[in-house]
């Protein structure tokens, strides 16, 4: 059954605290321990598959999160389940300005639009958990009563001398639960002094093992290492340990697929699950992506966010078929999946505890392989018209001679022509190719210093395009242009070759003359040909 809060203001802590420590209330043994069942990891078969990406708007959207999204996603939709965008929140101090709405735009871009989500809404909503914070509230109560749970008094600066303390004699810093075992007595003491307490949850020495369903079993004493963890800051904020478990379970979540560094944090996962009488969802750790020396993939790089590739015009399949390639969870790896074939062929137990290292290198070829098999679709090739016309306008705007070169017939020529040669669409309005939509300004001294014969064989090219009955193809211009230097003496086939490309193109290098010729036909190519002769 999923719960929505029924207020997204936090309760008062003092007020909280006070309530339990009434007169008339039921006394509370605060520093208690309360007994813990083993959890069990079991869920009922027939229940749905609900799974959720809760990143934190702390910053864009990277490729990491990308494919903890993406694993997510293709789970749901090969089980028939739903995927839940939830953004986590509750660190006020480190929000980033439109990383929110960053995250959806860019899962919706890649085409894994979530299911529910702050901008779709949905039966579990709200779902940003500054808007739940009833609902972290309730659970630190019931926490609270039953001794699972304490407040804590400690002020920053203590806290602050205990971290140095411990990184000065080469310890893992750690809190020293110094207030675990207050009285009733001493909290109602220590709250007329400071009425706004962190409340710590008790970590039990025994953690639950729990069998990962990427990692196998795996158990953590986390309290032999680590002290109680703060679960609700004064603020009234909680913070992430508290406030996923309690989200997992109002929102009926059966899967966590989530990045490795999670591991071990799931037992003290457990522990709340157990404190709070849950039952817990499944848990996949994925195994970290790395870029390909091995070193973590870092917001500090401009070129892991995904709004970057968006911009610079790679394709969403592209991107997905790149960070899949390179990890596990398919039986095998092959380059030009799509989304759909995604879905169909993964399988949670075949992911790996391995590393995943991506080589970005490779993405343009990634590009390359779902470009041509757009291009290879009436329905789709419509589109990249669409998108090639706005990049033309956008780059050559006012420079542009002739408006025909817009026309959709010239561009899903252009398209058929370079279909397999390009990786990206803009490729076609980079210097290489704009000669397809501006005319070059050659001069003769250029031509002249490739070959002497420059008007014969312009006259000779004229009188190609002018026979009549004669289809130009491809095929048919490649044989015809092999006659060109029959009879011109010291003129090499490699010279006409040459000298005609720059005519036509302003450029030493580019595709072969005849694809340039039918690329700006007939009568474009009549035009550049006769203003050699002319000038």
């Amino acid at each position: 059954m999923l719960k929505k809060p029924t207020c997204a203001l936090p309760i008062p802590m003092a007020a909280l605290l006070k309530r339990l420590l009434w007169p008339g209330t039921p006394p509370v043994a605060l520093g208690r321990p309360v007994g813990r069942r083993e959890a069990c990891l079991s869920t009922d078969s027939g229940a749905a598959v609900r799974v959720r990406f809760a990143p934190s708007p702390t910053g864009f959207l990277h490729l990491g999160g990308l494919r903890t999204a993406l694993y997510n996603y293709i789970f749901a939709k090969k089980y028939r389940g739903s995927f839940i965008l939830r953004l986590e929140d509750t660190d006020r101090t480190r929000l980033v300005p439109g990383a929110a709405e960053n995250i959806e735009d860019m899962l919706e871009w890649a085409g894994i639009p979530p299911d529910e989500s702050p901008r779709q809404g949905g039966p579990a909503g709200p779902y940003q958990q500054s808007q739940r914070l009833e609902l972290y509230a309730q659970a630190t109560e019931v926490l609270l009563k039953t001794g699972a749970a304490y407040p804590c008094f400690c002020s920053p600066q203590r806290l602050e001398l205990l971290k140095k303390e411990a990184l000065r004699n080469h310890q893992t810093p750690r809190y020293d639960n110094r207030c675990r075992n207050l009285t009733q007595k001493q909290v109602a003491q220590k709250l007329a002094e400071a009425p706004k307490p962190a409340i710590r949850f008790r970590l039990e020495e025994e953690a639950p093992a729990f069998q990962d369903l990427v990692y196998g079993w795996n158990q953590h004493e986390v309290a032999s290492v680590e002290g109680d963890p703060v679960i609700l800051k004064s603020d009234g904020f909680p913070t992430y340990h508290l406030a996923c478990v309690v989200d997992d379970h109002h929102m009926g979540i059966s899967h966590v697929l989530r990045g490795s560094e999670w591991l071990v944090s799931t037992s003290k996962h457990l522990l709340l699950y157990q404190a709070l009488g849950w039952q817990p969802p499944h848990f996949a750790h994925l195994p970290l992506l790395l870029n390909r020396d091995g070193s973590k993939l870092s917001k500090r790089q401009g070129d892991i966010f995904v709004e970057h590739f968006s911009t610079a015009g790679f394709l969403p399949d592209a991107l997905l078929d790149i960070i899949t390639n390179c990890g596990s969870g398919f039986a095998e790896n092959q380059m030009g999946r799509t989304l759909p074939e995604l879905i169909m062929q993964f399988d949670l137990t075949r992911i790996t505890c391995h590393s995943a290292f991506l080589d970005l290198e490779k993405l343009p070829e990634f590009n390359r392989l779902h470009l041509r098999r757009l291009m290879s679709s009436e329905a789709q090739r419509h589109q990249l018209v669409g998108k090639l016309r706005a990049l033309v306008e956008e780059v050559f705007g006012s420079q542009l001679q002739d408006r025909a070169v817009l026309e959709p017939a010239y561009m899903e020529r252009i398209i058929l022509l370079r279909q397999g040669h390009i990786c990206r669409l803009q490729d076609l309005v980079s210097p290489a190719y704009s000669y397809l939509w501006t005319r070059p300004a050659v001069s003769r001294a250029q031509l002249g210093a490739i070959s002497e014969k420059v008007d014969e064989i312009a006259k000779r090219v004229l009188g190609l395009l002018e026979r009549p009955g004669v289809s130009l193809t491809q095929d048919v211009l490649n044989r015809e242009l092999k006659k060109l230097p029959e009879g011109l003496e010291d003129t090499k086939h490699s010279n006409v070759m040459r000298l005609l490309r720059v005519a036509l193109s302003g450029q030493p290098q580019g595709p072969p003359v005849a694809e340039m010729m039918v690329s700006l036909g007939t009568k474009e190519v009549r035009e550049r040909i006769q203003k050699v002769l002319s000038s």
